[in-house]
């Protein structure tokens, strides 16, 4: 008997994500101002760590710091906010049109629990740079099992 196998994904959130955007990177291939997902567009991230932080770097250009909004969870971070097209005027005419403008949101696993009282977010030149606190994990606590 030949057997069948079967992995299932730690994150099954991120491989939603992760095909959304290909969609949306493909059909935008076809036209540039459809989007499937009405007013949403995706920031670039990048996520190291250091010894004692994760690092996040999001690419958001363009966005004044009010319209930013972070959330930070022991093990998450969302990152979401506006932006403003800018009017180009009644005789513009578009020959292309790669800026996505509106609502973005991007919602991030972290690989180990963080510190949410220690975050440190800065916004310059279009990167946001969130700098967390690795928390230190649990210990492994040995339990005596009694008998009766």
């Amino acid at each position: 008997m030949d057997y069948i196998k079967i992995k299932f994904v730690e994150n099954p959130e991120a491989v939603e994500s992760e095909f959304r955007k290909t969609l949306e990177d493909m059909l935008r291939v076809v036209n540039p101002r459809f989007t499937l997902f009405q007013h949403r567009w995706r920031p670039q991230i990048d996520i190291y760590e250091t010894g004692n932080q994760i690092v996040i770097l999001a690419e958001i250009a363009g966005i004044r710091r009010e319209e930013i909004q972070l959330e930070i969870g022991p093990r998450t971070v969302k990152i979401s906010g506006i932006r403003e097209g800018s009017s180009r005027g009644e005789d513009a005419s578009y020959r292309l049109a790669e800026i996505p403008y509106g609502y973005f949101e991007r919602n991030l696993t972290l690989p180990v629990p963080v510190d949410t009282d220690t975050v440190a977010a800065v916004y310059r030149d279009g990167l946001l740079e969130i700098k967390l606190t690795k928390r230190p994990l649990d210990r492994i606590h040995r339990i005596v099992i009694q008998s009766e």
